[in-house]
């Protein structure tokens, strides 16, 4: 330091003193000097050693020294003469554990030197990025600036701390913050050529959330220089973002000629296009930039690039009004009507958007006013529905049709009205367009009314607009405003005299359609002006009707204020008490009752607002009924209280209350039914708890002889046989025809109950009038798991007789079956008048305020339909099982016996016994003969107990002979197992499966149908009737699939023959000659379902069909076009299954496509093919292709000449992707041959696509 004096503390040389009296100093001894604010009075010698030992142990990182001196009592603070201090020098040399330690002391983290320098700009500098990290994290200020306007960020990208700037950057540090002298971070990271630190700060230096490549950066900052440093190290200038724009496109956004020409100089792609089909021009054009609009065009720009939407270049200038844009695109031949996908023009998009010079532009330069898109709508029709007022009346003044309709009808005008544009309304309709009405028949005055826009109603009433136009269904505006209770609309349609009574198809007048709304103040305006509350619909139903079944109180009031009569009669003679009861509308049925309605009118068939309270479970209003006097033992025409009902559904709270107001318990029906008959038919036990402890006879008879517990047995009920007993029902009891439960119990099959019976003392060998035991009904009916219960129980006596063939007849109780519609569905489309076709006021809004493509198009999707669910030919539904056609499980026995039809023989009680030994002879085994030679069937063959026949109820025994057997009580099911095909006497049992007690169905795609019943396989003495025997998960059906016949039930199950046997089941397919096909599933265990296949040679189907046994089979066996007629269905399998269902689906050409590719073609449409290049498929897999011809006859019923179809297509399987584009070729629709297409005349008809991936 030389003799240069400063002071010995803080080493400044400012105001500097001599310490003591320079007597006292050694002469040869160099003065000691201190600054005026270190001066001590007296030499500091041992304070100013410890603070310069302090400075020197925190930059040597001696952390012990440190914290020796700071116990000594050295201030953290202590500085040099610079204004550096033990965290400053700790920073700068990267001390991590002492700047922690000096931290945890409190030495403050943003103390700065005589130059403002923070430690975060020291550690910044040196690049320590530990140091900085911690810094950071204990609340350094990141963004402080020295004197200079130096922040850390500055430093550390000046000396190029890649590390360091990037955790800046991260944590907050500010690019944008420049020195004194106006230098940036990224200036001084550019002067020093420092390239990695250029492109984090340009790739940070982004004020959306994407960050951006830094390339991209220097292109939206239009900095050249940068942009160029970073080319001179990657030189590829279409480097991506994330979202696939390139620097170019971000400069023609931006407009940034600089930098955009020096990227297409440096190679830059000028028809790159981004992930949505965007190019740099269509982003020069959007952003208005004519300057790079023209540059990218002199550069071979695609003018009729277009993205993924269809939109060009045209369009984006369009829709941001870039006059200057439009002109240079036009000048360089743009087409001017160019379309998107939608079929959108430019001029489209501008009348949207309102943008009146370039629309002007456009037409001048002769663009079509009158071009319509995808769903109709002209620039025109735009305009009016965006309250385009200017763009509107240009249009008009170039020839815009103001009677143009979209597809769904709708003029300008309707828009318009619409949406309430009333100074556009008048404008159209001072151009005079004639009165149109849409494809619902709704006119603009419908359309007013709908949206509520009543200054549009009042003006088009005043220009002659027609008050009573009647749309579909004969709607008015009126009925219109009444349902939405626009009450003013309602007056003014009423001052111009409109009808107020006008009637929908189905009688509805607004008066109907206000009290369904609860519309009180439209119904009161409609009343004043004359409405007839009187006046009812097809049905029958009044407004007081129609308000007591939707719990309209306020308007129910109001009719009745007007003397509507509170008992006036509707269908089948329903009072509004009948209706407000049945739907528990408690508050009206009150209001009713106080305006003098009387509880015991009676409907049609009998039945009170009593009766359908007690139906309908409604305590509520059945105390108030009571209260007002309503009988509980009134009866209806069958018989029937209101007991019986509450019984028969099981409401036991209703019933007790019936009771205690004085109901009779035994009380029977005109067939002798008392509510205890009916508790047990449906196993309401807590019911008949009830009836039992009030008195109820256990044992009363219908007129038949049925107990309760007859019934119970019959339905098998066994919670409900089970009270019977335990309560001293007699188990013994016996019908007129002398069945008693056991019988009734052994004729519908049921175990379970059968046990009970017998452990309850039920007499086994009890015989009916006609001498049957319940062992020889179940033995006639083939139960096989009842005979074996029964005959250990039952003395049989072996007589000789002769053979008497019956027919056995099935003994059903009665069952109460009278029934009251309430329901006035009929109308109920016309009471909303806003079904899913009708136009609603999302629908136009829907048109979107966005310019984006997709955007454009109106939601108008009002027009709906089904080609599917338009089929009318009759063979094809009539037969087809529905989720809503299954039979109730209590009728299950009755109704196969009715439905079927086939006549059971009947053997003498005294032959019974022989029919089942168990010999291995030639011997009767179940019901079937076994003989020497093999079991033939007949066609008509008669279904016996015993004898040499060749039909079967459920089981046969077939051995190494082989048997051809039919079912006798199934015309068509056949089972055929040829000689030396079974490996050992084996008992086949078959039967067709009940399809309501099966919880799910066979797997179905779309199109596909369960063609028959399904088949059941089951072992030897397998208990078919029981539950559990039932597939647990059979097979689930999807959209356009229905079972074609009852699921088939074989067995023993997993049975392995020699040789391929043969099944015959009928079927109710209707295959429209090979537009559908029959499908065979299988199913193991009942759990899962697989597609049957069976391979077999020819050879060994030859030698079925030649088999000759007692008879010949090939005779008997149908040809596949006789089996087609029959509706019978073959199937040839290796082994049995469980269960088998045929299932009905659309047809499948299927083959196994590898990476060789291939072709496949459909048999129904020959012209619908699938083509598969070489490479598109990268395994074999299996690919099935369906073409389903679409029903002229349908189309031309839902929409007339507007719309012809291709055959729809769908190939399997969906959402597969491919590695190369596949080949779909499908027919064209043949244009409709009326002049009125797409309905509008004189237009070209346009050819449309359209896709589903569900269906």
């Amino acid at each position: 330091m030389g003799n240069t004096a400063m002071c010995k503390v803080c080493g400044s040389d400012k105001g500097l003193r001599t310490a003591g009296s320079q007597t006292n100093l050694d002469q040869n001894a160099l003065p000691e000097y201190y600054c005026v604010e270190h001066y001590p009075g007296q030499p500091p010698l041992m304070l100013s050693d410890s603070n310069t030992s302090f400075l020197r142990a925190a930059r040597a990182g001696n952390i012990d020294k440190v914290l020796e001196y700071l116990k000594g009592g050295v201030d953290i603070s202590t500085s040099n003469q610079n204004g550096l201090n033990a965290l400053h020098l700790a920073a700068k040399e990267g001390h991590v554990d002492l700047v922690q330690e000096l931290l945890d002391r409190g030495a403050a983290v943003d103390s700065a030197t005589k130059k403002g320098n923070t430690a975060l700009h020291i550690s910044s500098l040196a690049g320590q990025a530990e140091v900085v990290k911690i810094l950071v994290k204990r609340g350094a200020d990141i963004n402080a600036q020295s004197q200079n306007g130096f922040t850390p960020l500055y430093m550390a990208a000046q000396e190029n701390h890649l590390d360091v700037v990037r955790y800046l950057l991260e944590n907050g540090g500010n690019q944008s913050t420049a020195t004194e002298d106006g230098f940036t971070p990224l200036a001084i990271a550019l002067q020093q050529g420092h390239n990695q630190v250029v492109s984090i700060l340009l790739e940070n230096d982004t004020k959306g959330k994407v960050r951006l490549p830094a390339l991209h950066i220097a292109a939206r900052k239009d900095d050249t220089k940068s942009a160029a440093l970073l080319l001179q190290n990657d030189h590829n200038a279409d480097v991506q973002s994330k979202s696939g724009f390139t620097p170019l496109h971000i400069a023609a956004h931006y407009g940034n000629v600089n930098v955009a020409t020096l990227l297409l100089n440096r190679g830059a792609a000028v028809d790159f296009t981004a992930r949505d089909g965007l190019t740099p021009l269509h982003c020069a054009a959007r952003s208005g930039h004519d300057t790079s609009v023209e540059l990218l065009l002199e550069r071979g720009a695609p003018l009729l690039a277009r993205t993924k939407n269809g939109l060009s270049p045209l369009h984006m200038a369009a829709q941001g009004d870039h006059v200057e844009c439009v002109k240079h695109l036009l000048q360089h031949k743009a087409p001017v009507d160019d379309v998107t996908l939608d079929y959108l023009t430019a001029l489209h998009v501008a009348a949207h958007c309102g943008h009146y010079r370039v629309t002007k532009l456009l037409l001048d330069k002769r663009a079509n006013p009158n071009a319509r898109a995808l769903n109709g709508f002209t620039p025109l029709h735009i305009a009016c529905k965006k309250n385009r007022v200017k763009v509107m009346e240009l249009l008009v003044k170039y020839g815009a049709s103001i009677q143009a309709i979209t597809e769904s009808g709708l003029t300008p005008i309707h828009v318009a009205a619409f949406m309430g544009h009333l100074n556009i309304v008048l404008l159209l309709l001072q151009n005079g367009p004639r009165p149109v009405s849409n494809i619902r028949g709704e006119t603009a005055l419908h359309m007013a009314a709908r949206a509520g826009q009543v200054e549009v109603v009042r003006c088009l009433l005043r220009n002659g607009a027609i008050v009573d136009a009647r749309a579909r269904e004969d709607q008015t505006p009126l009925h219109i405003a009444s349902r939405l209770g626009k009450t003013e609309i309602v007056q003014l349609l009423l001052q111009h005299m409109a009808h107020p009574d006008a009637a929908t198809t189905n009688g509805y007048t607004p008066l109907h359609i206000s009290a369904r709304e609860g519309q009180v103040e439209t119904a009161s305006v409609l009343l004043e002006a004359g409405a007839s509350h009187s006046l009812a619909t097809k049905k029958g139903f009044t407004p007081l009707h129609v308000a007591s079944k939707y719990g309209s109180l306020d308007v129910a009031k109001l009719l009745l204020q007007r003397h509507a009569p509170p008992d006036s009669a509707g269908k089948n003679g329903l009072t509004p008490l009948h209706v407000a009861a049945h739907y528990d509308n408690q508050k009206v049925a009150l209001l009713l009752l106080d305006k003098a309605a009387s509880p015991h009118t009676m409907a049609k068939n009998g039945y009170t607002p009593l009766h359908i309270a007690a139906k309908k479970n409604q305590m509520e209003i059945a105390r108030v009924l009571l209260q007002y006097g309503a009988e509980t033992n009134i009866l209806t025409k069958q018989g029937v209280t209101p007991l019986h009902l509450a019984s028969q559904e099981g409401h036991a709270d209703l019933a007790a209350l019936l009771i205690s107001k004085g109901a009779q318990i035994n009380i029977q029906t005109k067939s002798g039914l008392t509510a205890l008959h009916l508790a047990a038919q449906e196993d309401k036990v807590a019911v008949a708890e009830i009836l039992a402890k009030n008195g109820a006879n256990l044992d009363q008879q219908t007129k038949l002889g049925y107990t309760p517990l007859i019934v119970a047995c019959h339905y098998g009920n066994a919670k409900m046989v089970n009270f019977l007993l335990q309560s001293g029902a007699s188990v013994n009891s016996k019908t007129k025809n002398g069945y008693t439960p056991l019988h009734q119990a052994a004729q519908q099959g049921n175990t379970h109950i059968i046990n009970v019976l017998l452990q309850n003392g039920a007499k086994p060998n009890a015989v009916t009038v006609n001498g049957n035991t319940a062992l020889g009904i179940a033995r006639r009916l083939g139960y096989i798991s009842v005979v074996d219960t029964l005959r250990v129980v039952t003395e049989e006596i072996i007589t000789t007789t002769t053979t008497v063939t019956e027919k056995h007849k099935l003994n059903v109780p009665e069952t109460m079956t009278e029934v009251l519609d309430v329901s006035d569905e009929e109308g109920d489309d016309t009471m909303t008048g806003d079904g899913g076709e009708y136009l609603r006021a999302e629908d136009l809004r829907e048109l979107g305020d966005d310019s984006l493509p997709g955007q454009y198009l109106d939601g108008m999707n009002y027009l709906r339909f089904s080609l599917e669910g338009g089929r009318t030919d009759s063979s094809d539904r009539s037969f087809t099982p529905t989720h809503h056609s299954y039979y109730s499980p209590k009728h299950e026995g009755m109704m196969d016996e009715m439905l079927n039809c086939h006549q059971v023989s009947a053997l003498s009680r005294e032959n019974e016994r022989d029919s089942y030994r168990l010999s291995w002879g030639t011997e009767n085994l179940d019901n079937v003969a076994l003989s020497s030679s093999p079991i033939h069937s007949g066609h008509s063959s008669p279904c016996p107990d015993h004898g040499d026949h060749s039909s079967f109820l459920v089981s046969f025994m077939v051995d190494a002979r082989g048997g051809a057997m039919r079912g006798c009580r199934h015309n068509g099911l056949r089972i055929i197992i040829p000689p030396r095909k079974c490996s050992a006497p084996t008992r086949v049992t078959c039967r067709l499966v009940k399809r309501h007690r099966l919880a799910t169905m066979p797997p179905m795609v779309e199109g596909e149908g369960l063609a028959s019943r399904l088949i059941e396989v089951g072992p030897s003495g397998a208990q078919f009737l029981g539950k559990l025997h039932l597939p647990s998960a059979p097979p689930p059906l999807n959209e356009g699939e229905s079972l074609v016949s009852r699921i088939l039930q074989l067995g023993p199950p997993g049975t392995k023959f020699l040789g391929p046997v043969i099944v015959e089941i009928p079927h109710f397919a209707a295959l429209r000659g090979k537009e559908r096909e029959l499908v065979i599933l299988r199913s193991e265990t009942g759990e899962s379902w697989k597609e049957h296949h069976c391979e077999h040679t020819q050879e060994e189907l030859n030698q079925i069909l030649n088999w000759h046994g007692r008879g010949s089979v090939s005779d008997e066996l149908d040809t596949p076009e006789e089996l087609e007629r029959k509706r019978v269905c073959r199937i040839i399998t290796r082994d049995f299954p469980q269960y088998f269902a045929v299932v009905s689906r659309i047809k499948q050409d299927s083959n196994l496509i590898g990476p060789e590719g291939g072709i496949l073609s459909s048999t129904v449409v020959p012209q619908v093919q699938a083509v598969f290049p070489e490479g598109a498929l990268t395994k074999r897999i299996r690919v099935g292709l369906q073409a389903q011809p679409v029903n002229l006859d349908v189309v031309r019923k839902i929409l007339g000449n507007k719309a012809t179809f291709s055959p729809i297509v769908t190939l399997e399987p969906r959402r597969r992707k491919f590695h190369k584009p596949i080949t779909m070729t499908i027919p064209v629709p043949k244009s409709n041959s009326d002049p009125v297409l797409n309905g509008f005349g004189g237009d070209t008809p346009t050819l449309r696509l359209l896709c589903s991936i569900t269906g």
